[in-house]
C-alpha cells in the first residue's frame, strides 16, 4: 500500500486532514473547519482548535484521546473510492526512501510535525519539557516555532499578543509563590514576564523550557514530534486550569515536588535581557525578490535559527510554472489559489467538514525535493500561497541574536 501511495504521487504523498481538540481551549474558528464541526469529537472533549500536518506523533489529550488522534494519513487509490494508510506506517516502511539516509540514519523517523493552532483567546503560560525531563516520562522534547499567515487571519480574536518568558530579575521564590498559591484564582504568574503585540508575516522561535502564553491569532507551528507541555497559570481567558494540566508530563513521585516543577524552566532562556531579539524571526527570502520575481515566485524563511525544525513560505505568481528544489523532505499546507503540484491538483478548500478529504496538504520525499516539484498556477489574478515545514536542514539560514 505504501508503495502504492509513493508511486501514484511520484514521490510526493497526498494527506488528509487530522483535527485535534483542546478541553482548555475556545476555537478561533478560522481553520476553515464547518461551523457545525468544531465540537465532533463531543462537547466534553473541548472544541477543535488545531489541525496538524504530516504527523506521525499522537495527541495526548488525555485517556479520552482517541486511538488516531493527531496521526496524519496517506491518501491514494482511485479518486472515487479513495484508501488511506497512516503517514506514520508510511515513514516506517519507506524509511530512507522517504526521508533520504541521512534524516533516516540519524532519526529513523520523520522527526517533527507542523499544525495550525486557532484560540479566540489567549492560551496559559507554560512550557515544553526539554530534553532530560521529557525523558523521564518516555517523551521527546518540544521545541517549537510560530509563523502567523496572513490567509489565515482575517481577525486577531480576542488577545493578539503573546507572553514570552519571565521578566530579567525574576526568581525561583516568586514563581514557586504562584505555583503554591494556584487553587486561590489566578496566580498572576504573567506579572512576571511581557507580552509583545503579534506581527502578521513574521514569527518567533520557542525553545524547550521557555515559558509563554500563546496570543490569539491562528498560528502555523512547526515543531518537534512531541505533545508535552506543562500550564503554568492557573487561570486563563476567566477559566481555571486544572493542576493536572501543570502535571501532565512530570513523573508520578514529583507531581506535588515544587522543586521539580520549577527546575523544567531553562532559567538562562526565560530570563534573556533581550528576548525579543533573540527569538523573534522576520521573514528573510530565500534569494534576491526581484530575481525570483523574474523566475515567476517568491520564498521565504519564516522559521530558521535552530536546529530542530524549518519553515518556508513559498508564492507562485498568477499564469507561472515553477520548479522548486529544497535540500530535504517536507510537508505543506496551501493556504491561497489552487493549481498543480506535480501530479496532484491542488486547492485552498473555503470549508472543510469534519472527515471530509482534501488537496491542500501533501509530503514531498527526499528524491522528490531533490530533484524539483513543479508548480503551475493557472489563475490570471490569484497567487498560489503554501507553508513548507522541514526538520533540520542544512540550508535554513542561522540567526544573527545568540
Amino acid at each position: 500500500m505504501t508503495h502504492q501511495a509513493f508511486e501514484q504521487g511520484e514521490g510526493i504523498l497526498r494527506l488528509a486532514p487530522a483535527w485535534v481538540p483542546r478541553v482548555f481551549c475556545i476555537p478561533g474558528r478560522r481553520i476553515k473547519l464547518h461551523p457545525d464541526d468544531y465540537y465532533a469529537f463531543g462537547a466534553h472533549r473541548g472544541g477543535i482548535d488545531e489541525r496538524w500536518f504530516s504527523s506521525t506523533t499522537k495527541a495526548d489529550n488525555g485517556p479520552l484521546t482517541t486511538p488516531d488522534e493527531g496521526l496524519s494519513y496517506v491518501v491514494y487509490g482511485d479518486e472515487d473510492s479513495p484508501e488511506k494508510v497512516l503517514f506514520r506506517d508510511t515513514v516506517d516502511d519507506l524509511g530512507a526512501e522517504l526521508l533520504g539516509d541521512d534524516l533516516w540514519n540519524e532519526y529513523g523517523a520523520w522527526p517533527m510535525y507542523s499544525k495550525f493552532f486557532d484560540n479566540k483567546g489567549p492560551l496559559p503560560h507554560h512550557l515544553h519539557q526539554r530534553e532530560h525531563h521529557a525523558a523521564l516520562v518516555d517523551q521527546q522534547p518540544k521545541p517549537e516555532a510560530y509563523y502567523f499567515s496572513p490567509q489565515m487571519n482575517n481577525y486577531g480574536a480576542d488577545f493578539p499578543l503573546t507572553f514570552f518568558g519571565l521578566q530579567p530579575g525574576t526568581t525561583e521564590d516568586q514563581v514557586r509563590h504562584c505555583l503554591e498559591i494556584w487553587n486561590k484564582g489566578d496566580n498572576r504568574i504573567t506579572d512576571l514576564s511581557r507580552a509583545y503585540r503579534l506581527e502578521l508575516g513574521t514569527g518567533w522561535y520557542v525553545p524547550a523550557g521557555l515559558l509563554h502564553a500563546p496570543g490569539s491569532l491562528c498560528t502555523y507551528e512547526p515543531q518537534w514530534a512531541s505533545d508535552v507541555f506543562a500550564m503554568f497559570e492557573s487561570f486563563t481567558n476567566d477559566m481555571p486550569v486544572e493542576w493536572e494540566l501543570l502535571v501532565k508530563n512530570v513523573p508520578e513521585d514529583k507531581k506535588e515536588n515544587l522543586d521539580y516543577v520549577i527546575s523544567m524552566i531553562h532559567w538562562e532562556a526565560n530570563t534573556v535581557p533581550n528576548i525579543k531579539e533573540k527569538y523573534f524571526r522576520p521573514p528573510v527570502p530565500v534569494k534576491p525578490m526581484e530575481e525570483m520575481k523574474v523566475e515567476g515566485y517568491t520564498e521565504k524563511w519564516i522559521v530558521y535559527g535552530n536546529e530542530y525544525v524549518a519553515a518556508k513560505e513559498l508564492t507562485v505568481l498568477p499564469g507561472r510554472t515553477v520548479t522548486i528544489k529544497d535540500a530535504g523532505p517536507y510537508g505543506l499546507i496551501v493556504v491561497q489559489g489552487h493549481g498543480t503540484l506535480g501530479q496532484w491538483s491542488i486547492e485552498t478548500p473555503a470549508l472543510i467538514r469534519f472527515g471530509q478529504l482534501t488537496h491542500d496538504e501533501f509530503f514531498v520525499s527526499y528524491p522528490a525535493a531533490q530533484e524539483g516539484v513543479t508548480i503551475h498556477n493557472p489563475s490570471s489574478t490569484d497567487p498560489i500561497v503554501m507553508l513548507k515545514h522541514f526538520g533540520p536542514n542544512p540550508e535554513a539560514p542561522e540567526h544573527p541574536v545568540e
